[in-house]
């Protein structure tokens, strides 16, 4: 509780101290105020965010939140104006127990960036808890033969405060017989004792009450008391003395029960009955003392008989009574003070707090991912704690302040090689041997639009025949995308250009979704033997990448033209039949037409051969044609026996499958010598000038079937 009067203006002036310590430190790296205990709720501690520099109207936005390690809610800062104030009550000793320094730590942390900062309070002593006896009363019988300045030891107060708060005088009720010796500072160890000033009767007085009264040296000082019961004894006139008032003892912490603590000695100059000495713990003993030490009676053996832990006492002061057997008995004293030494039993301790769930693959270096606190509850070296990382990762500690370490980003990230991190913590003490204990550390890799779709090939090569149904499928294009979710959603379009006179769109359509391309109408491939475009992939990230693919279409042929017949210039005849004039005299093997047709198919639906029809009646015809040039010949020597008109039928076949054909009919006119017509001889004229100016259109056919066979095996290699 706070004190009043003068104590109300010691408060007020640890306050001003926290204003000037904000002040003086508002520029360094970290933050310090202080703060009185036992302060109202609502106390003002400091400026925060002002001393943070940061503004009002940004700490929620940048989600400012206070982290105290262990110490609950005790303060708070108003987000309003930025103030740090007293949420619950603060009890120092509660806090640190007697520690001189008694300290809050904070962790400041804020979003968008992320920053840390470390604030330091410091709980200051007031003087709020008064001196106290181990017991109300004391018992002390002294014999009435006790020689003059006799001393005797009493228990002195405990104050929970620290400092001035703490410091103790104290004060015996007036009387005749007894005098207080109070030890100074540097024999702190020793203990008060009282001093026989005038010799005692126990027939004037048998018992004696004094008060000794304790009183700190806080504003305004409190007080605490026990009364001293004195019976005078008679007869047995020698107390037992130890050979020494304070012994010092060291003990390591964790010693086995039944481990020798010191072996005591003390003698008495009297005899019989009356030096026969037992020995035993003061009669005010504390409980833990007594759970802790077995003192053997007979030999004044003090041995270990509970768990000696240096975490949670460090120094043990001990008072043992050396006691005759005299009637009455007799008392001696002594102070042990038993040090105890630190092992290394506590592994470090680490807590881990986590300040996102992902990383974004493309987070600068220096992110911080997660801050860790690291604590020992060994003392020196043993408490002395390293921490390392999981090597081969692209994360590294940065120590912060002592015992807080930073896990940052080091190096970058690539989510595509590596997605999740399982990290380990290791927390390591100086001891000998070290203890150490780990945490895990999952981080998650968030993934950004970095990766383009990407197709198998650059280029594909695609065969559709001619005369495909509208809207049938010829393709599928896929590209893969080496992100995720929506960075991977990869959609399909088409590049669009123009075909000649029309748009690509109105000849090919690519699904969106699933890249299948499709046909929109028949192809010709009398009209477009090579179609080539390109198809889009683009994933649905934001900033979107793409990448195109090319893909050529070629139209393959179908048998889907028949044979067609070039007339020959100048040629007569009737109803699409060819006529020519031939001299009787010519012999065999003389050529003496030719029929001519092309097929706009192409390959070997193009290929063209050529049969002459059998005679009606069977009659054997001088003539012949041959099979790929169409060229009608005489098979023999004309006589005046063949008929002066022939009448030729012709059959022109390509090589499709089914072959489609077409029928040229030859109408030849037998001459003799010098006898033809002006007429005829202008159509032979113009029938030699035509055989002339045309080219053999097989000879083409047959190149063009070898090229476009090579070109399909090369593509299917």
């Amino acid at each position: 509780m706070l004190a009043s009067g003068s104590g109300g203006q010691e408060v007020k002036r640890l306050l001003l101290s926290v204003m000037l310590l904000a002040a003086s430190e508002a520029e360094s790296g970290q933050v310090h105020y202080s703060v009185p205990e036992e302060a109202k709720h609502g106390t003002f501690v400091g400026r925060i965010a002002q001393d943070l520099g940061l503004e009002l109207e940004e700490l929620v936005p940048r989600f400012f939140r206070v982290a105290s390690k262990g110490r609950g809610d005790l303060l708070e800062v108003n987000l309003q104006n930025g103030i740090l104030f007293v949420n619950s009550r603060i009890d120092r000793e509660e806090l640190c127990g007697r520690s001189a320094e008694c300290s809050i730590h904070l962790e400041v942390i804020v979003d968008r960036p992320l920053q840390v900062f470390h604030v330091e309070v410091e709980v200051k002593d007031i003087n709020d808890n008064p001196p106290m006896f181990p017991a109300t009363q004391k018992n002390l019988f002294i014999s009435e033969t006790r020689a003059l300045d006799s001393h005797f030891s009493l228990e002195g107060a405990y104050d929970a405060d620290i400092g001035a708060n703490a410091l103790l005088t104290y004060k015996l009720s007036p009387n005749e017989y007894f005098s207080l010796e109070v030890p100074t500072n540097e024999e702190q160890v020793k203990p008060l004792e009282l001093v026989l000033k005038k010799s005692l009767d126990r027939e004037v007085a048998s018992k004696l009450l004094l008060v000794l009264k304790a009183t700190d040296g806080g504003k305004p000082e409190l007080t605490g008391t026990t009364e001293l019961h004195i019976t005078v004894l008679d007869a047995n006139d020698n107390a037992p003395v130890f050979d020494k008032a304070v012994h010092r003892v060291k003990l390591l912490e964790n010693s086995r029960n039944g481990t020798l603590v010191i072996r005591l000695n003390a003698s008495d100059l009297d005899e019989g009955s009356n030096s026969h000495i037992l020995y035993s713990f003061a009669t005010d003993v504390s409980s833990n003392t007594e759970a802790s030490f077995h003192i053997d009676s007979e030999s004044g053996e003090i041995k270990v008989n509970g768990k000696i832990d240096f975490e949670e006492t460090k120094l043990w002061k001990l008072q043992i009574e050396a006691v005759d057997r005299g009637n009455p008995p007799m008392f001696g004293h002594c102070t042990i003070l038993i040090e105890v030494l630190d092992i290394n039993d506590n592994a470090p301790e680490l807590l881990v707090t986590s300040l996102s769930l992902s990383v974004p693959e493309d987070a600068p270096l220096g992110t911080v991912i997660a801050l860790i606190s690291v604590t020992d509850r060994d003392a020196g070296g043993n408490g002395r704690v390293t921490c390392s990382l999981t090597p081969h990762v692209p994360f590294k500690l940065v120590s912060t302040f002592k015992n807080y370490y930073s896990l940052v980003l080091d190096s970058a990230l690539d989510r595509e090689s590596v997605a999740n991190y399982e990290l380990l913590v290791t927390a390591r003490d100086g001891g000998s041997p070290s203890l150490s204990a780990t945490a895990s550390v999952s981080v998650e890799v968030a993934d950004v639009n970095d990766n383009a779709p990407t197709f198998a090939q650059a280029e594909y090569t695609v065969f559709v025949k001619e005369n495909n149904p509208p809207g049938c499928h010829i393709f599928t294009v896929s590209a893969r995308d080496a992100d995720a979710q929506e960075n991977a959603l990869v959609s399909y379009s088409l590049v669009e250009r123009r075909v000649g006179e029309r748009a690509l769109s109105s000849y090919v359509s690519v699904h969106a979704e699933s890249g299948k391309v499709y046909a929109l109408q028949p192809l010709d491939h009398e009209e477009l033997e090579l179609l080539q475009f390109q198809v889009s992939a683009r994933d649905a990230g934001v900033p979107p990448l793409g990448s195109n693919v090319t893909l050529q279409v070629f139209v393959l042929d179908e048998n889907d033209n028949a044979p067609a017949l070039l007339p020959l210039p100048g040629a007569g005849g009737a109803g699409g039949a060819v006529s020519e004039l031939v001299w009787r005299s010519v012999g065999a093997g003389h050529v003496v037409a030719k029929v001519r047709a092309v097929d706009a198919d192409s390959g070997y639906n193009a290929w063209l051969s050529y049969e002459l029809q059998p005679a009606a009646g069977g009659a054997r015809s001088p003539f012949r044609v041959a099979l790929y040039t169409g060229e009608i010949s005489t098979t023999r020597s004309l006589d005046e026996a063949d008929s002066p008109r022939q009448r030729l039928l012709v059959l022109v076949r390509d090589h499709g499958e089914p072959a489609l054909t077409a029928t040229a009919t030859v109408l030849l006119s037998l001459v003799e010598s010098g006898q033809a017509p002006k007429a005829s001889s202008r159509v032979l004229a113009g029938a030699a000038g035509a055989e002339t100016a045309l080219v053999d259109v097989n000879v083409y056919l047959i190149i063009a079937i070898c090229a476009v066979s090579s070109l399909l095996v090369l593509t299917l290699l």
